[in-house]
């Protein structure tokens, strides 16, 4: 059993229970600043934890500006006390109204919006000026994901349309680019580097025409530490502060430690050599495809099979006779922490091998007030 994630007594804990390592997230996010030569350089994502007091407590140490998937991060994270908030997806249908709305009711917090497509920044655009509104706005750039955003070599040219638009301001780039995780550091960086010059290039166009385009936001967890050697921009990790068995497995050049498990029971001995945990795909992600955790501290077994609120393990040929009782706990982490933390409502927060605290999963829901 891994001690770093073992409770003093987990006796009267319900199963399965996710658990947040408080010291841990504090060293993960220490060490981000560190990256990033600063708290004011970092502009993190919220979708992973979706926490009011997880963004409290990066408050505390310095963070001032987040990023967010959903009205109700965009709300939770305002409401937390931030001084610039993000909503790094497009907003369109009655999403726009939801948006104007908390711009209104946080005067306090600073909002930017995104577009990468000129029917939909002008339909913000048309709200905006109805309210006599000038809205903040990053362009989206397309960095080779191909999930939003527009392709790099139309960048300049929508920008400079969108610009014109006088319900908006536009102020700069939104580059996410999940597809730059290669698990060796030194292609990472070149492939972050080289894109970071072709945006650089845009930019330098921009500022010769005097539009302005000074707030850039570059990467994600697997690249915003190549970025921070390249340019002085925004970094935006997410799942650094938490990290799971995925980044430990596939980027073993982060030094982030893993600050979330699961607590689960052996239930049933279904044959021969098998154990069954309480931990179906209703308590832990499902995706990626592959093992979708790791037993701390246990490497005697591999899974079998999974579904819905049971997991299945197979003790290796060598093993087969030290099948664990039933009734043993175990501490799994996720491969994928972020879908996971979704799945409850509340996470238990650890320390010294104690629960101190229980944190509510705020923007769980996509609907808060807006």
């Amino acid at each position: 059993m891994s001690t770093v994630f073992e409770l003093n007594d987990p006796s009267e804990m319900i199963s399965p229970a996710l658990i947040y390592y408080k010291d841990t997230i504090v060293q993960n996010t220490r060490l981000a600043i560190e990256m990033a030569g600063g708290a004011q350089r970092l502009w993190p994502h919220v979708k992973s934890h979706k926490m009011e007091k997880m963004v409290r407590l990066q408050l505390g140490m310095g963070i001032r500006r987040f990023k967010c998937a959903t009205i109700a991060e965009a709300e939770m994270t305002a409401a937390a006390g931030a001084d610039h908030v993000l909503l790094a997806y497009p907003l369109i249908g009655p999403n726009i109204k939801r948006y104007l709305e908390l711009i209104n009711a946080f005067p306090q917090t600073r909002f930017w919006a995104i577009g990468d497509d000129l029917e939909q920044l002008s339909i913000l655009n048309g709200h905006a000026v109805q309210r006599h509104m000038k809205i903040d706005v990053l362009l989206d750039v397309n960095m080779g994901m191909n999930r939003t955003g527009v392709p790099l070599q139309q960048a300049e040219q929508l920008y400079e349309k969108a610009a014109r638009l006088p319900g908006l301001s536009l102020k700069g780039m939104h580059c996410y680019d999940g597809n730059h995780n290669n698990s060796d550091l030194q292609t990472r960086l070149e492939q972050v580097r080289e894109a970071d010059l072709r945006v650089k290039e845009i930019q330098g166009e921009f500022m010769k025409k005097g539009i302005e385009c000074g707030t850039m936001i570059m990467g994600g967890t697997p690249s915003f530490p190549c970025h921070a050697l390249v340019t002085q921009w925004f970094l935006s990790p997410g799942t650094a502060f938490i990290d799971d068995a995925g980044y430990q497995k596939n980027l073993p050049d982060l030094s982030f430690e893993p600050a979330a498990a699961i607590l689960t029971r052996v239930i049933s001995h279904p044959a021969p050599g098998l154990f069954t945990l309480d931990l179906g795909y209703k308590g832990i992600a499902a995706d990626p495809a592959g093992v979708r955790g790791v037993i701390a501290g246990f490497d005697r077994a591999h899974a079998l099979f999974q579904s819905e609120e049971h997991w299945v393990f197979e003790m290796n040929p060598e093993h087969t006779k030290e099948v664990p009782a039933i009734g043993t706990v175990f501490y799994v982490i996720p491969t994928h922490i972020c879908p996971t933390s979704a799945l409850y409502p509340a996470v238990l927060v650890a320390q010294n091998g104690n629960i101190t605290e229980e944190w509510e999963v705020t923007a769980r829901n996509r609907k808060l007030t807006f």
